[in-house]
């Protein structure tokens, strides 16, 4: 049986970002072990389960998995989950910033000369302020500024529905319409039929 590491911040994961591939995975027969930074229980951004965007049937479904799924009610504390693990990674949306600043065994950036995508700065523009906030929060950093800043091949491909780039063990997503497409590309990677 395959594995899968699922790291998930606790301060407010997007639903569908979450959910689509942690259930695509699981469905597909992956043991799939969900993981945060201090093993406390993952809180859902209300504004990913609004209604009006999603549909009532949709934003239901969506509560109830986060709800209920007990992978989610009781994660492991990143730091003893991830020692000796390799293999493939999926990174959604936002998260693919972080490859900026994560170095791999060598101690070379992880985006360093990588094809990666995440999400694109002509939706950020969309959706901050001119002093970057959003919602009340300031962002950290743009993801694409930063993946592209140490050298990163940026494709966000937003004329398509869905972006997904591989790249060696390295499987990265645009957004939210994109999490179920990366799942499955993910599964395709590991020879596993979705």
């Amino acid at each position: 049986m395959t594995n899968a590491l699922f790291i998930v911040s606790e301060e407010g994961y997007w639903a569908e970002e979450c959910i689509e591939p942690l259930t695509t995975l699981g469905d597909a027969g992956v043991d799939v072990t969900v993981a945060t930074p201090t093993g406390s229980s993952p809180v859902v951004d209300e504004h990913s389960l609004d209604p009006e965007d999603l549909g009532e049937d949709e934003a239901e479904r969506l509560r109830e998995i986060h709800e209920t799924d007990e992978r989610l009610a009781d994660p492991a504390a990143l730091w003893t989950a991830v020692e000796g693990e390799t293999g493939k990674a999926l990174v959604v949306c936002h998260a693919a910033g972080l490859l900026a600043f994560t170095r791999d065994s060598d101690g070379e950036i992880l985006a360093a000369g990588r094809d990666v995508t995440g999400f694109p700065n002509a939706w950020e523009r969309g959706i901050v302020d001119e002093q970057d906030i959003f919602e009340g929060r300031k962002l950290p950093y743009w993801v694409e500024d930063e993946v592209t800043a140490v050298g990163a091949n940026w494709e966000a491909e937003l004329d398509a529905d869905t972006s997904v780039t591989v790249d060696g063990d390295l499987v990265t997503a645009r957004g939210p319409g994109s999490s179920a497409a990366a799942a499955t590309t993910l599964l395709d990677e590991l020879g596993i039929e979705a």
